[in-house]
């Protein structure tokens, strides 16, 4: 398990970003104002960052200045995880961050016994760090880490009642422990202490109970640690949902949700149907952001239908991303004509699929997150085979007929394809369907072993059908003992969908009953 590249920069200093969340409310604030800055905060956890100025404006009188100082910019930065890869807002942010960091450490210098004011430094310092971890910035985010840790450590020891404050001294006690080595030798080469996994959780769960600040800012730290290093996807993806319920119009958490749901469950149709949640919202204008919403929507849907082969419909949404000439998210415009390039090839339309890589290379951007000038470049160069991307397209059509009920019409194309590209699991499994409608259940249960036995070409899904589906025809035929290893291989496929993991379970317990 892997985790992004631009978040693997520096866990040690990552760890010391503050937050709470969704307290219960234990003893009284000890922070003032805190009530007008968690509605602000709220504000930047909904990326309604256009009202985010409004609310501080409200917030500061009860709450202290630099406060508020210290939520402008943590409302830039949530605006950047909407769009890491451009630098547009860095400049803005980098003055806003200075500016909360010297405000700060003037109150400490007024007040240095004032635990709100080591608060509130070791806020405007954990903005900071986030980012420049971001941007790589090792050195100079590991020492933000050491004044954050020293700020928040100073401020519980001055009002141990500032439970929010738990959340950064847990969060550097775990990454301290599970960082890589590269934190490690920086950690000992600022005299920093290690750390306590185990303690270090501990905290940072007792401050998601007992915190009054910064709503969601812990759940979504823990998805993170939850994700990468305790190895729990599921309570990862269960975090991601509950900023969802609460922050429905962020994209970032849909988003988020359907990158894990494909890089670590490995689950096409659910990244599927997460990404088209996102576009609906983003057609609909209840995503805010709702363009970059768009854009990222249809780049993700049509990633996971050329999964499923379904390459005629990706092709349809990156024309829709072209038609929009995005400027958000960053690269998305030469990324799209890429995609759109790969995707005529792969249908056997070379002289469109130039035409795209031509496009792709014209609007590639400097910095190239994709390194969309590489690849266009190696598919200009080599055409794919043309035989195996006849066989493709003809295999697609046939299926399209299969689902407006020609059969006569997807058994041609399907037989042609085959003899094009015999070994092809997906169009084995299109043929077995065919023939399963034509009531032929030999020659359907022969296609369904057929792609079984290719597997490791097959994209889960339609592997996990294929079981299932030949299970079917196993039953009916009176094989019983057969049909019953193959449900519990469709129940439990690792990649297959939820809806044939389901029938297969129903299928099993009928059969054992």
């Amino acid at each position: 398990m892997t985790e992004p590249p631009w978040r693997a920069t520096l866990l040690l200093s990552m760890a010391l970003g503050v937050g709470a969340v969704d307290g219960v409310a234990p003893r009284p604030a000890s922070l003032r104002g805190i009530d007008g800055l968690a509605r602000a905060y709220d504000f930047i956890l909904e990326a309604r960052f256009d009202q985010v100025d409004a609310e501080l404006r409200r917030a500061c009188g009860p709450a202290p200045p630099e406060a508020c100082a210290v939520l402008d910019a943590t409302s830039l930065w949530w605006r950047i995880l909407l769009d890491p890869e451009s630098h547009a807002l860095d400049d803005e942010f980098s003055s806003s961050v200075d500016r909360a960091i010297e405000s700060t450490e003037a109150w400490i210098e007024r007040a240095p016994d004032d635990a709100e004011a080591w608060f509130y430094n070791g806020g405007a310092y954990a903005a900071r760090v986030q980012w420049r971890v971001l941007r790589d910035a090792k050195l100079s985010a590991a020492r933000d880490g050491k004044k954050i840790k020293l700020a928040l450590e100073r401020a519980v020891e001055l009002d141990p009642t500032i439970e929010d404050a738990y959340f950064g001294i847990g969060m550097y006690k775990y990454y301290a422990d599970v960082a890589p080595a590269v934190a490690k030798i920086l950690r000992f080469l600022l005299l920093l202490p290690g750390g306590d996994r185990e303690e270090g959780l501990e905290q940072m769960l007792r401050a998601r109970t007992r915190g009054r600040l910064l709503q969601g800012e812990a759940d979504y730290q823990l998805h993170v640690i939850y994700l990468w290093y305790e190895r729990q996807t599921p309570r990862a993806l269960q975090l991601l949902q509950s900023l969802h319920d609460r922050y429905p119009a962020n994209p970032l958490f849909l988003a988020q949700t359907a990158e894990i749901q494909d890089a670590y469950q490995h689950d096409v149709t659910a990244s599927l149907a997460t990404w088209r949640v996102l576009l609906a919202a983003a057609r609909e204008q209840r995503a805010n952001a709702p363009a970059l919403s768009e854009v990222q929507a249809r780049l993700g849907i049509a990633k996971q239908l050329e999964v499923l082969h379904q390459t005629d419909d990706a092709i349809e949404m990156l024309q829709a991303v072209v038609a929009l000439h995005p400027t958000a998210p960053y690269g998305s415009l030469p990324l799209a004509y890429l995609r759109l390039g790969e995707a005529y090839d792969r249908m056997g339309i070379r002289a469109s699929a130039i035409d795209a890589y031509r496009a792709a290379a014209a609007a590639a951007l400097s910095p190239d997150p994709y390194h969309v000038r590489e690849q266009t470049a190696e598919r200009l160069r080599r055409a794919p085979d043309p035989r195996r991307a006849q066989a493709y397209r003809l295999s697609l059509e046939g299926w399209r007929r299969f689902e407006h009920n020609d059969l006569r019409g997807a058994t041609g194309l399907l037989q042609t394809s085959l003899a094009l590209n015999g070994s092809d699991p997906v169009s084995r499994y299109r043929s077995g369907r065919v023939q399963q409608a034509r009531k032929d259940d030999v020659a359907a249960l022969a296609e369904f072993e057929h792609a079984i036995r290719n597997a490791r070409s097959c994209p889960p899904p339609i592997l996990g059908n294929a079981y299932l589906e030949a299970a079917r025809l196993l039953e009916r035929l009176d094989r019983r003992p057969r049909a019953i290893a193959y449900y519990r291989i469709a129940s439990t496929l690792f990649g297959g969908a939820a809806d044939t993991h389901t029938a297969a379970l129903r299928a099993l317990t009928r059969l054992e009953r």
